[in-house]
Parts: structure tokens; sequence; C-alpha cells
């Protein structure tokens, strides 16, 4: 798992790749985290979902939650992030330069 995880999409990345590491469907998860299968798919795509949801799923994966001083994400930490979101635009769409931004 990643030292510092800081975005919301970071997070859903690490809830799955321990939840295909210990063998889990989404459904399986959910089940044993007593959730539906609509809160493992919101927590690994990085989206908003209530902190005992958090909790409740990453206590069925064996994981805990520990706060640190971390501070805010660096500058390259952000610019990274959106280059990325740029990249998965779809063909002939935006370029994810919006003048109007």
């Amino acid at each position: 798992m990643t030292d510092k995880i800081r975005l919301p999409d970071e997070l859903g990345a690490q809830l799955r790749l321990r939840r295909e590491a210990l063998g889990l469907s989404k459904s399986e998860l959910a089940a044993k985290a007593g959730k539906v299968r609509e809160v493992v798919y919101r927590l690994e795509a990085g989206e908003d979902t209530t902190v005992s949801s958090l909790l409740a799923v990453m206590a069925a994966l064996g994981l805990s939650l520990r706060l640190e001083n971390a501070g805010l994400p660096s500058a390259a930490e952000v610019a990274r992030r959106f280059q990325m979101d740029d990249e998965d635009a779809p063909e002939g769409g935006s370029s994810g330069h919006d003048p109007a931004a």
C-alpha cells in the first residue's frame, strides 16, 4: 500500500487492490461490510460516501484508519492528478482546457 493517501481516488485504488488481493468481489465485500454494493463502487471510484461506510468497508478488508499530519498535496501531486483526468477525456471531446474556466 502507498505511504500517503491524499486524494479520494488514491484511497479508492488502494481499497480495490486490497479487495482483489483478498479475492473478494465487490458484492462479497459489500455483504461482509453490511453495506450495499454501490458503496464499494463509490469508494473504489473515489466518490463521496459516508465515513461510517468507509470504516465498515475498511474493517471488512482488515484495514484501519490512522490520522497523521501530512499537509496538503503538493502542486506536483495536484498537477499529476489533473493531467490524468485530461488523459481520460473522450476522444474528439474537450481537450481539458476550458478557456471559460
